[in-house]
């Protein structure tokens, strides 16, 4: 395989664009359930249905603004910086807003702020997370420059994971109370802050291929035709939104697992937390070594198999601290391998569809990921709600009956290992492995120096006119 170098900084940019938007995507998407549900009191029922209709704009938002992100040509920002850029501030003001209802306190008020401001800053976070999910495929070719990428990608994502787990599970958490601690507002405005000028900051070292600019993009509707044709990319979204159905479920149902069966607050609440994402950053460089010994798609599985695993035995025995910590490790260590070789695996399906269209295609592939994917997040939010409901959870209780808490513990445990098991059986089918694959990315790559210096042969010739 052919080598590529890319520059530290702008790895640790693309690190730090990743972690800023980890942040404040989990945090808001992660928390504002239990937050409106157990602070505010908004009913079960009406965030369930808040959900549902925030995944109609989903079905919008995505697809439309990867075909204008592939469609813009600035001479002087490029495609993908611009976004970062400018839209860095209003990422920023928009995850502080989250957390202050403006409409009113009652049940319908609150309802109303809900569905607003998920649709407010799920636009916002569309424009940013469609191009920092999609820099992997722009940045590098080969594999194994993908998965050292990744691991930058993954050591900040999994420090950012942390901080958007374990702050809001401290400051919400806990309290007997449902007001709201000051700490947790002056934090999330402190976070919003300083996130917004991490992107800022990264967009002046992102790499990206500036020869597109001479590509004449796809009209929408042959770029959506040519995109589903992908049979590749169709079987990663069939793997993806499988995960991600358990992946949201995990990070939303937490707080609850936390509150109402572990029982825990103060530093002891964030404790299985903490070693869960230990598990997450020591194997990250492990599984780095594993793609480029076993490629990225018997690593997925395997990391996926042992994620699904870790999920049965937390079912079976993580009613308590010490043994949840154990089911935690579990867990720790297969999501390791899924976040580092996961984003690989999607940039792979833009190279074969470069190598069919001639054309770079990675926001328009990634709006229509997310079209395809991030219903899980409604959709996981409301099987978990739903699961809740049916066992009895009462919101305005301090402890819950032993049937609330197998209905929390089938929700946060059960249902994501089988999704899981479900993905690893789909990423099976996944084409793109294998030498023969392997020589096609070569060709790909002299493909990409051969459209770089016809670029940059063409930026001369105007400077000489």
């Amino acid at each position: 395989m052919f080598q590529e170098k890319l520059p530290l900084k702008s790895k640790l940019s693309f690190g730090g664009a990743t972690f800023a938007n980890t942040i404040m995507s989990q945090i808001a998407f992660a928390a504002i359930t239990f937050y409106y549900n157990v602070k505010f009191g908004l009913s079960e029922s009406f965030i369930a249905i808040a959900w549902i209709i925030f995944a109609a704009w989903n079905a919008i938002n995505d697809p439309l603004f990867g075909f204008i992100e592939d469609k813009t040509k600035s001479k002087k920002y490029g495609r993908r910086i611009p976004y970062l850029r400018f839209g860095a501030p209003i990422y920023g003001f928009l995850f502080i807003l989250v957390w202050y209802p403006l409409i009113g306190r009652d049940q319908m008020g609150l309802f109303i702020n809900l569905v607003i401001i998920l649709f407010a800053f799920d636009t916002i976070y569309t424009i940013i997370g469609l191009i920092t999910y999609s820099l992997p495929a722009e940045m590098t070719v080969s594999s194994k420059s993908r998965a050292n990428l990744m691991i930058y990608g993954s050591i900040f994502s999994t420090i950012g994971f942390l901080v958007s787990f374990t702050l809001p599970v401290l400051l919400l958490t806990g309290d007997k109370s449902t007001s709201v601690d000051p700490l947790f507002l002056i934090a999330m405005i402190i976070l919003g802050i300083i996130s917004a000028l991490i992107i800022f900051a990264s967009s002046f070292y992102i790499k990206e291929n500036k020869y597109t600019q001479l590509e004449e993009t796809l009209g929408i509707f042959e770029g959506l035709k040519e995109t589903l044709k992908n049979k590749s990319f169709l079987i990663f979204e069939i793997h993806n939104f499988l995960f991600l159905l358990a992946q949201t479920i995990l990070v939303t149902a937490v707080f609850y697992y936390i509150t109402f069966i572990l029982q825990l607050s103060g530093f002891s609440s964030i404790l299985p937390l903490l070693i869960f994402f230990l598990m997450v950053l020591v194997f990250t460089p492990v599984y780095g070594k594993l793609v480029a010994i076993f490629g990225l798609k018997k690593t997925n599985i395997t990391s996926l198999l042992i994620t699904s695993i870790g999920f049965i035995v937390l079912f079976i025995i993580g009613w308590t601290f010490f043994t949840a910590i154990i089911a935690l490790i579990m867990v720790g260590i297969g999501m390791s391998g899924i976040f580092l070789t996961s984003q690989a695996i999607f940039a792979e399906t833009i190279d074969h569809d470069e190598l069919k269209t001639g054309k770079r295609r990675e926001t328009t592939y990634a709006g229509i990921n997310a079209l395809i994917t991030k219903p899980a997040i409604s959709i996981a939010n409301f099987i978990f709600l739903a699961v809740i409901i049916i066992f009895g959870f009462q919101r305005a209780s301090n402890t819950q009956s032993a049937n609330a808490q197998l209905g929390i513990m089938i929700g946060f445990a059960a249902i994501p290992a089988i999704f899981i098991l479900l993905s690893a059986l789909a990423i099976k089918f996944f084409p793109l492995d294998g030498a023969a694959w392997n020589e096609q990315k070569s060709n790909l790559k002299k493909v990409h120096q051969e459209k770089e210096a016809a670029y940059l042969k063409q930026i001369q010739e105007q400077e000489k006119n």
